[in-house]
């Protein structure tokens, strides 16, 4: 395909796999992008072999995929994607702010699925705080980093609460295998993202457990139900939890073993401390940090959160994962429709 003059310059703010996935998608559509990454060695390697051979082996990278370890020439885009793990989130942020406060006219979209510990802001608020002077818009949904590196089809939402925002913002992605759809729900769109991380951890418990197919049908439509009763009281709209950020992602991420959190989950469940686990990952799995923020969030809120309690007893109380699921399973007899309730009624 030939380049779109007429399209904004691009830049993506992390080199691990979904940053990677995201500059290839733009890549291939003819744009010139600059892929930032902390790690100069692993980015002189990418530049070099034009692969990212820790995150998405075997994919090649075009040659309109520029590597910079350089925030000053990453903040040079017009749109500038954010694609950095949440517990370095602010940091990176931080250093980007000096090279974005003399502009009024960048973007910054930010594509990070997670909770700000203690704080309990969301991505967004931490741009907006620390980057004022930058429009700020989210992106989030059931999207596989492997699966759209290899040119598969996929869909999201792009999140703004300017329509006319997203007005602009939405062809960027035109003509690429990636579908972006939009919404100004800014808030539920970043949930479902993050909480979803969580029950996907719950559900590789289960499946690694070898509690079967209807046991993980019933854990993932609770999990929705508690995804959506916290994402309303913390701003979110109902209907985006039933869209491609809430359950989409939802079942992505709970089914699919190229998940990071459910292989987490998984390991959880053969007996590996959380330690062990996240020292063995080369990647990040965010619901390891949200878990802990969405539980902070749910009590102060007074939001009944049966399933991110019992992930939270697992990784930082050394409950065992059969005591977590026998808790689950024990929980008193109710009626379905007062668990899709947004109550903030500890009793439910």
């Amino acid at each position: 395909m030939s380049p779109s003059h007429s399209l904004p310059s691009l830049s993506i703010i992390g080199a691990g796999s979904w940053g990677s996935a995201l500059a290839l998608i733009f890549a291939r559509a003819g744009k010139n992008v600059t892929l930032w990454g902390h790690d100069a060695t692993h980015l002189q390697i990418i530049q070099d072999s034009r692969l990212n051979a820790r995150y998405l082996p075997g994919i090649p990278f075009p040659e309109n995929i520029n590597c910079t370890t350089s925030l000053e020439k990453a903040s040079e885009a017009e749109i500038i994607f954010f694609v950095i793990p949440s517990k370095f989130f602010r940091s990176v942020a931080h250093s980007l702010a000096p090279y974005m406060l003399s502009s009024s006219s960048k973007t910054l979209i930010s594509c990070t699925k997670g909770i700000e510990p203690t704080s309990g802001k969301l991505m967004s608020d931490i741009l907006g705080e620390l980057i004022p002077t930058a429009a700020i818009a989210v992106l989030s949904g059931p999207n596989l980093a492997g699966e759209t590196a290899r040119g598969l089809p996929a869909a999201g939402v792009l999140g703004s609460r300017e329509e006319s925002h997203l007005a602009l913002l939405q062809p960027i992605f035109h003509q690429t295998h990636y579908r972006a759809y939009t919404s100004t729900d800014v808030a539920g769109i970043q949930l479902g993202g993050a909480l979803k991380n969580i029950f996907a951890i719950a559900t590789g418990v289960s499946d690694g457990l070898g509690m079967g197919e209807n046991a993980r049908a019933g854990l993932v439509t609770r999990a929705l139900a508690e995804m959506t009763r916290l994402g309303v009281a913390m701003g979110g709209r109902p209907q985006t939890f039933s869209g491609l950020s809430g359950i989409g992602d939802l079942m992505a991420t709970c089914f699919s073993p190229q998940s990071r959190n459910h292989q987490f989950g998984w390991q959880l469940a053969q007996g590996k401390s959380p330690l062990e686990i996240e020292r063995s990952m080369t990647m990040i799995a965010e619901g390891l940090f949200t878990a802990r923020s969405a539980q902070e969030c749910a009590r102060k809120l007074r939001v009944d959160t049966p399933i991110i309690d019992e992930v939270v007893a697992v990784l930082d109380q050394g409950k065992s994962p059969q005591s977590a699921i026998k808790e689950l399973l024990g929980r008193r007899l109710r009626s379905e429709e007062d668990g899709l309730k947004a109550s903030k009624d500890n009793s439910l």
